[in-house]
């Protein structure tokens, strides 16, 4: 094996999570050809999601638990560390491998949570839109005619975001060179915002589609549901396909007038007329979520490749799902602006005969900032910059957030609420966006912003009864856990302080949640606790926002000792690769 050779197989293996000690990293570049790869076909598609207003590179520790239930047992996305890379053949310590076994010596960081503060302080921060700017650019040069999807989840999930009304990532998304758009928490800045964006910003530059949103009184469209783009020739029709359980996971009344939903008969319609009007290949922009994202393929015949979001799953291959008429690609490309999509498809007499799908993770460390765009990302950041770089406190252990049923971060969230307000009980919503914190890092303003930055922040305090609390649960747990991936309405576990319990994944609707304890004794279903919690969607509710409570509860603590995780006894889980033990 030559030099350039092992050059390349190195790259594949850092691809797939290989991990090499300081020494081994300063011998070879760990990126080294990791971004140069043959143009294939005629139709070419860049596609990023869900990155959460993250506009600097960030550390983000992917899930150790992302449970498949029933069908979706064992099938990706619900493959987490080692098995995640033993199925996509990624295993660095497998002889088909192809690369040296004396250098195999840890899994990590791009695909996987395995080793992850070690491998991320080698590797360094991912994504950044400086760096994805840059990436972007070197693909559209390659490939001509490009189009660049950004699958929603955009707008929201920083200060510089909330505290500009999405602007700051209009404004980014516009430099990038976005072409197609579909949405999701974009919504929680209210129907008029993103309107306001769309007739004005947009207009000319990028078409906002969802076949899926319809005016709550007669039924009409309220975007595109689809565009037609020509590419070398070749007619390519994007399908917009928003969350369509808006209304039931953010507050209803932000968009009011909207109705949304999956739609599937509405979606067939939507592909056929496509394909009338002269499309020769078909794409979904999904913010769906993989699971449903699988389902419609094997359901709405004609779609050549759904390229997804909403679960925050990075899948560095498609999922093939066979139909009536052919098959259908599934791809997700992960979340914070660590992976840049890359679809290269063959299309001849008006079909797809062949594709290439590639990953990429945004290692910022190896891809040179885009002066253009970090020069925006300062002018953004410019005014606010000293009261993000607030040092609150110092973590000694690693802070995370993903995971379906809670991270340190969220602990840490928890913690506060329950000491802040004297609450018996404390609730915090499973959200997957966060980024990662290692230890030894300060926990800044910014950070504590990075995990709260929504536009219904407010802090509750209520008494429920042990039945309610039960219900509670028990209504979350069938929208993460639901076979039927149509039921699944959004989000990961509520996470949960101050109380301990039992969960059977695999039960029905009201009898995964039992032995209800606080404090070692059982909850009482008559009985009241007082429950902290935050993010009502209750229009009319009032609170503290939630970056003041924890914020408060940092600078008091100044040192972030390792934390214990609340965790609820797992039933029926023996053996499922969604869990990393």
């Amino acid at each position: 094996m030559n030099r350039r050779e092992f050059l390349n197989v190195l790259a594949a293996a850092v691809a797939g999570g290989l991990y090499l000690d300081g020494k081994e990293a300063a011998a070879a570049n760990p990126a080294a050809g990791l971004y140069d790869f043959k143009v294939f076909g005629n139709v070419h598609l860049l596609h990023f999601t869900d990155c959460h207003a993250q506009l600097l590179p960030v550390y983000f520790r992917e899930p150790n638990v992302n449970l498949g239930i029933g069908e979706a047992l064992g099938r990706p996305p619900h493959l987490v560390g080692q098995a995640l890379l033993q199925h996509f053949r990624m295993d660095p310590r497998a002889a088909r491998a192809g690369y040296p076994r004396d250098l195999a010596r840890n899994l990590g960081h791009a695909f996987t949570h395995l080793d992850f503060a070690r491998a991320a302080r080698l590797y360094g921060k991912t994504g950044g839109f400086a760096h994805l700017a840059t990436l972007v650019k070197k693909l559209r040069a390659e490939r001509p005619g490009a189009l660049l999807l950004d699958g929603g989840d955009t707008w929201q999930g920083s200060a510089t975001s909330l505290w500009s009304n999405g602007q700051d990532m209009v404004d980014a998304c516009k430099l990038l060179g976005v072409d197609v758009m579909t949405g999701h928490w974009e919504f929680t800045f209210g129907a008029k915002r993103v309107e306001e964006v769309v007739q004005k910003d947009f207009k000319g530059k990028v078409d906002f589609v969802a076949q899926n949103i319809k005016t709550a009184d007669f039924g009409d469209p309220v975007f595109p549901a689809y565009v037609i783009r020509e590419m070398n020739g070749v007619p390519v029709a994007i399908i917009g396909q928003a969350f369509p359980y808006t209304p039931i996971a953010n507050p209803r009344h932000l968009v009011a007038d909207w109705n949304f939903g999956i739609q599937d008969q509405n979606m067939q319609k939507t592909v056929d007329e496509a394909r009338a009007k002269g499309a020769a290949a078909v794409i979904v922009l999904s913010h769906n979520g993989m699971d449903v994202d699988i389902k419609m393929a094997a359901r709405v015949t004609g779609i050549d490749a759904i390229m997804g979001g909403h679960t925050h799953d990075g899948v560095p291959q498609p999922v093939i799902v066979r139909n009536g008429t052919g098959q259908t690609l599934v791809t997700n490309a992960g979340s914070n602006a660590k992976f840049l999509g890359v679809l290269d498809l063959e299309v001849r007499e008006r079909r797809v005969v062949d594709f290439r799908y590639k990953l990429l993770p945004v290692f910022s460390n190896y891809l040179a900032a885009d002066a253009e765009m970090q020069a925006l990302i300062d002018r953004v950041r410019a005014p606010h910059k000293a009261k993000l770089d607030e040092k609150l406190a110092i973590t000694e252990g690693l802070l995370y957030r993903r995971g379906n049923f809670n991270g340190t971060l969220d602990q840490v969230i928890l913690d506060a609420l329950l000491e802040v307000k004297g609450a018996d009980i404390a609730f915090s919503p499973g959200f997957r966006w966060g980024t990662s914190i290692l230890p030894g890092q300060a926990i800044t303003l910014d950070h504590v912003m990075d995990q709260t930055a929504i536009t219904y922040p407010h802090v509750t305090l209520n008494e429920f009864t042990g039945e309610q609390i039960k219900t509670i649960l028990e209504d979350v747990g069938d929208n993460l856990f639901n076979p039927d991936p149509y039921y699944q309405q959004g989000g990961d576990m509520v996470r949960v302080g101050g109380m301990s319990y039992t969960c059977d994944p695999n039960a029905k609707m009201g009898a995964r949640i039992s032995d209800m304890r606080l404090a070692g004794r059982p909850i009482e279903a008559d009985r009241k606790y007082k429950v902290a919690g935050w993010a009502p969607v209750a229009e009319g509710a009032k609170g503290e926002p939630i970056w003041d409570l924890v914020a408060g509860y940092l600078r008091a603590k100044k040192v972030i000792k390792p934390v214990t995780l609340n965790l609820p006894r797992l039933k029926g889980m023996e053996g499922n690769p969604g869990i990393a033990r």
